[in-house]
């Protein structure tokens, strides 16, 4: 018998309601509120947290609150990543985020679509795909990134976009939908 983590691990059709999933949604809104309520000046309370949230946090990791997640564990952190206040992952499938990239206020990390027919949307069903951000890339405000998207390494995606396809590395990209305006140096 597939569970509905299963199917969800595999980018099929789930059921995101089921007592399996939602048990993991509770833990992590429990551990968020906790991170959420932080103060500055607890970088050590914080840095326990994010270790029990997330699926790997490097070293220099900064996670500014608040922060909110679906599940967390399916959220990867590399070396150096600083994410500013207001962040967003709707992360049934996996958001990996490389060293040293830069992320602005309020950007959103959606890994989840539903079904475009109504009767099937109706079910309650989603389906996932993993989202990559490279390394040292820079991501303005209010980002949003759609399921299955990867950003190449030293990209800059400007604020406000809203990412739905691939960009690749060393460009400057921005708009709705999100289009490469030039190529970098890097």
């Amino acid at each position: 018998m597939t569970t509905e983590y299963e199917k969800q691990r595999a980018g099929e059709w789930f059921d995101a309601t089921s007592d399996e999933l939602s048990g993991y949604y509770v833990r992590i809104q429990e551990l968020l509120k906790e991170y959420n309520a932080t103060g500055v000046s607890e970088r050590e309370r914080r840095a326990e947290l994010m270790k029990q949230m997330f699926g790997a946090v490097g070293t220099g990791v900064t996670v500014v609150p608040p922060v909110y997640c679906d599940y967390g564990s399916h959220v990867f952190l590399d070396d150096g990543v600083y994410l500013n206040t207001g962040a967003v992952f709707l992360d049934a499938g996996y958001v990996r985020i490389g060293e040293h990239t830069l992320i602005g206020p309020h950007a959103q990390f959606y890994t989840v679509n539903h079904p475009i027919d109504a009767k099937q949307r109706r079910t309650g069903v989603e389906k996932a795909k993993p989202i990559t951000i490279g390394k040292d890339v820079w991501i303005g405000g209010a980002v949003v990134i759609l399921q299955g998207v990867t950003i190449g390494d030293n990209s800059v995606i400007g604020a406000g976009s809203v990412v739905t396809k691939d960009i690749p590395a060393n460009v400057i990209a921005a708009g709705n939908p999100c289009k490469v305006i030039k190529k970098t140096e890097n």
